[in-house]
């Protein structure tokens, strides 16, 4: 590209000197003639003005005096009869020698009637034609070389940004989406460097939200996974219960439902197609269901899951999402905290509070601040937890809180249910 943008600046440059060069030539060449033709024909009028006054005095020409004073010309002065003709100068710049150069004529008629003819040489022009003519070829020249340094500079001013944002878009197929900032100072090219980056935040983004959901997913299908492995391992220590299998094997199934709703609203909320419609939702049934899910791994630890508070709230969320986040919540005590875990349903007027509190040692003054960080861990986990809860919460138009740090209690604020009423008086 850079050789293509040097030799048609090249190319551009020859036809332009060429455009004005040869008529420029050939302008200098008539000036200069037509001044040596000047000079010549005030020579001849000075020459006739002095031949008259020579007349006039001594009745006759001092051809010596002519000799010396023009000895570079030849010259030819004819009476005012026609007939009476002298010579002087140069004999050798007489038109009528064999041998004459190529000669400059100037002819003058002063007021007696004489005739003064002058010849000179035209070296002196041709001379001064070439010194023109090598000016105006060593200003061509010099604009050659202009343009030629121009042409080189431009395109390495047009050409680097390209290579500049080809290296860019490389670094973008090879997964690297640190935008450069790289701006040259060409419009068109700073466009293209604006698209790419905001190209690579977007790519950034696609690709942080990718990982956030594999993440997200494989944290809040732990809990699913590990009560639906309890309810295929209750089958198989009871196969010989049919009763108790298919109690077992119903509640696999609704383990293995919940897995997917848990998928699709992750993916959902990841890929931002999804936006959360809240319903009125009954908390007893959803309550219920957390406790019998997690009450078996709870017994295993001898620790207990209790649901205490007031009983029939109804709160504005999505029950998926609410199950989630509860499920978190009390995961999070089962992990860090101790003792019995107790969820507590609380009716506060415009909305329903739902405590999830342990008899551990409390949450560290220092993580306090810090809980709903992602990647921030009290210990052992994955830091995920609170901070996807916290953001599936606001989402809705809720919000989760650590509302006393000893004994560790966290609380959900939910919207209460519709017409600001929390207690359901009669079914839905």
């Amino acid at each position: 590209m850079r050789r293509r943008m040097v030799f048609s600046t090249l190319l551009v440059t020859v036809i332009t000197v060429m455009l004005l060069g040869l008529p420029l030539g050939a302008l200098t060449y008539k000036l200069v003639y037509d001044d040596s033709i000047r000079r010549l024909e005030g020579e001849a009028e000075l020459i006739g003005f002095e031949s008259d006054a020579m007349i006039e005095r001594d009745g006759d020409l001092d051809l010596a005096e002519f000799d010396q004073e023009y000895s570079d010309r030849h010259i030819r002065i004819t009476g005012a009869d026609g007939e009476s003709m002298v010579t002087a100068g140069d004999p050798a710049l007489d038109p009528r020698s064999v041998d004459s150069p190529d000669l400059l004529r100037a002819e003058r008629t002063t007021e007696l009637g004489t005739t003064v003819e002058v010849w000179a040489s035209s070296e002196s022009l041709q001379e001064n034609v070439f010194r023109a003519w090598l000016g105006i070829a060593s200003l061509s020249l010099l604009a050659f070389g202009v343009a030629v340094g121009l042409s080189v500079v431009q395109a390495r001013r047009l050409t680097l940004p390209l290579i500049d944002l080809a290296a860019t878009a490389e670094r973008l197929g090879s997964g690297v989406t640190t935008p450069w900032n790289h701006r040259y100072g060409i419009p068109e090219a700073d466009r293209v460097a604006e698209v790419l980056d905001r190209s690579a935040e977007r790519i950034a983004g696609l690709i942080a939200t990718e990982r956030h959901f594999a993440t997200d997913a494989s944290h809040q299908l732990r809990t699913p996974l590990t009560a639906l492995t309890m309810r295929l391992e209750e089958i198989i220590a009871e196969a010989s219960d049919p009763d108790v299998v298919r109690a077992e094997g119903e509640a696999a199934l609704a383990q293995a439902e919940r897995l997917t709703e848990t998928v699709e609203s992750l993916l959902g909320r990841a890929r931002k197609s999804q936006n959360p419609e809240v319903e009125q939702v009954q908390l007893d049934p959803i309550l219920d269901r957390i406790q019998e899910e997690w009450s078996p791994v709870f017994q295993r630890q001898k620790r207990e899951l209790l649901v205490t508070g007031d009983p029939g709230l109804t709160a504005m969320t999505v029950p998926t999402d609410l199950t989630q986040i509860l499920a978190t919540l009390v995961e999070n005590a089962h992990k860090h905290g101790a003792g019995t875990v107790t969820i507590r349903r609380l009716d506060t007027g415009n909305s329903v509070r739902v405590e999830v509190s342990d008899e551990g040692e409390g949450v560290p003054e220092h993580l306090a601040g810090r809980l709903f960080e992602r990647e921030v861990s009290g210990g052992g986990g994955t830091g995920l937890g609170l901070a996807l809860a916290r953001h599936i919460a606001e989402s809705e138009g809720a919000r989760v809180e650590l509302v006393q740090t000893r004994p560790t209690t966290f609380a959900l604020f939910l919207p209460a249910g519709a017409g600001g009423l929390s207690k359901m008086t009669g079914p839905v």
